[in-house]
Formats: C-alpha cells, structure tokens, sequence
C-alpha cells in the first residue's frame, strides 16, 4: 500500500485481527495517555432520530506517532428484529495525526464491542473485589456476552452468572449458550432484585430509558459496570445510586452530558467535582482505588473515542501485516 492510498477494512477482516486481550492493552495505553494529557481531545456529537440515534465521537492519541480517528456509529435497536441487522452499524477513519492522511476506513461494530469490554475489564481490575464470585449481567444482547468475557480475563474466579434481559428468550438463549461454555454456574434470572442482593459484581448494558437498578437493591462491596447510558436518554441505574457511593468514569465531560452521571447531575443530586476520578487516573496513580471491601463503586462508562481509536490502529497494523484489506486510492 502506497503513501496516497487509504486501507478499506470490512467487519470480518476486523474480527480476524483482533482479539479482545489485545484491544484490552491497548484501551488500557489509551486510558493512561490520556490521564497524562498525551491525546487529542476526544469530543461527542449525538443526535437523534425517530427509531434511534446517531452519535460522532473524534479524538487522538499521541505519542511515537499521533493517531486520530473519527467514528460514526448509528443506534437502531429495533433493527435485528424488523431487519434482521445489527442494531449498531457504524464506521470508524482511521488518520496519520501528523498529515491529516486517511490512512483506513473500517467498519466500527467488532471494534465497539470488544473496546467496550475493553474498558469495563480495565475498571474491574482496579477497584472490583478480588474475591468476586457472583456477576449479575443485565442485557443479553453481543455486549452482555463480551462483557463476561471481559471480566474473566481479570477475575477468574467468577463462579455464578446471572443473566437478566427484559426479553426473556434472550436471557435463557445466552443462558444455554454460556453454559455449554463455562465451569461457572450460568442461570437466566426471573427476579433482577434477588439477583442483585446477591452479586459481587452488576453489568447494565443495555438501551433502556427509564433507571431499573435501584440504590436498595445493591449490596456493599459491589462493582457496578455502567455501561448502556451513551446517549441522554439512556439510563440504567438510580440517580442516588451514584449520589451516595463512589463514581468513577472513563471521560467526566462525557459523563456529565450523556452518562448516568448526567442523570444525578441533572436532578441536583451531584456535581462533576463528586466524582472520584477517570479511569486513566486510576491507572496512573493519581487517584487512589477501593478504600475498603464495603465500598459501592459505579464505573460510568459512555465510551470515548480513545478506545477507538486505541483498537482500529491495533487493527489496522495488524491487517497491514497480513495483507488483509482492499487499498483504495479516494
């Protein structure tokens, strides 16, 4: 591929190359980069239609080689249904930092996925319990999934797995799915407020617009994954869960517009200065972790285009080195 020429990458060839370990050290280099100022801004652009939304989200990373990327995702969660697509279907530009060259163009949903259990791994590590056993995951869609596999990597000793979704076949089809796959004990959950009282550990990655994790459900010492509220509409948990327990976030500009935060900053109940930290500032030390095992911590997470762009160079090296792809000239 020549210096003029932009590297078209489809959602298979992505698959191909990367792995979620992989794109775990990466997010986690980008997260460090960015506590530390070595980045392009990362900014937010959303705007909403009338069976979903859109949102843009840019930003780079600096270092050796200043990488920028833009990605344009699309949200239509009635689409795997009526039409049998993804419900998020998008694409991420790839730039050289220091040109301005598009450099490729690849489509954006693999790269999602895995980045966003990228993220949530990376938090686990740091302030989840060790000892965690029992993982509640709300939302049995590709990134509930993604999402279990993502804390296994950091806390093999999840031993029980309970799965909740408003749709009860999906809940029990992963269910049987994850249960061919895993030693741990994989159940599809009736009632989310026992499961609830009973886990180390709660996912909610889900679409919904209307909070359904309440404080009184959450048991001391739980981690909770904020993952589902990337937009302002969406929202999963109780605004006085993050009000009384500790709050960390991937970016607190973010947060603050379209996360859960937003929601408790938009009732009164929190300002930006409430929250602990980024999650970058974790890794770096500047801001200290779980302070003791009976700590709440909500890790709200809207996802930036660091991650992004983190994950499509990994990709876009590793399909340059397997000569995978089609070379375009635009």
């Amino acid at each position: 591929m020549n210096a003029a020429e932009t590297l078209l990458l489809n959602r298979d060839c992505i698959a191909s190359v990367l792995s979620l370990p992989e794109v775990t050290d990466a997010v986690e280099q980008a997260f460090l980069s960015h506590s530390r100022g070595q980045v392009l801004r990362p900014g937010l652009l959303h705007i909403d239609a009338a069976d979903g939304e859109f949102h843009i989200k840019a930003g780079g990373l600096v270092g050796d080689r200043t990488w920028f990327a833009i990605k344009a995702n699309a949200g239509f969660f009635g689409n795997e249904k009526r039409f049998g697509l993804p419900n998020i279907l998008g694409v991420i530009l790839l730039f050289d930092g220091e040109t301005g060259r598009l450099i490729s163009c690849m489509d954006s949903g693999h790269i999602t996925a895995l980045r966003t259990g990228a993220a949530t791994a990376i938090a686990a590590k740091l302030i989840a319990s060790r000892a965690s056993r029992f993982v509640t995951i709300c939302g049995c869609g590709r990134q509930g999934r993604i999402q279990l596999e993502a804390l296994r990597l950091v806390l093999p000793g999840i031993s029980h797995v309970a799965l909740y979704d408003i749709r009860p076949d999906a809940a029990s089809a992963l269910a049987a799915s994850l249960s061919s796959e895993l030693t741990a004990t994989v159940v599809d959950e009736a009632s989310l407020d026992s499961a609830l009282h009973r886990s180390d550990i709660v996912v909610a990655c889900t679409p919904s617009k209307r909070f359904y994790i309440p404080q009184g459900a959450i048991s001391p010492g739980t981690f909770i994954a904020a993952i589902g509220a990337d937009s302002p509409e969406k929202h999963e948990l109780d605004p006085e869960l993050l009000a009384q327990h500790t709050v960390v976030v991937d970016v607190l500009e973010q947060c603050a517009t379209v996360g859960e935060l937003h929601h408790a900053i938009e009732r009164g109940l929190m300002t930006e200065q409430d929250v602990l930290g980024t999650l970058g500032d974790l890794l770096s030390g500047k801001t200290p972790g779980r302070t003791s095992p009976e700590e709440i911590i909500v890790f709200d997470a809207t996802g930036t285009a660091l991650q992004d762009v983190a994950a499509a160079r990994v990709a876009y090296e590793r399909a340059l080195e397997k000569g995978l792809g089609v070379s375009v000239r635009l």
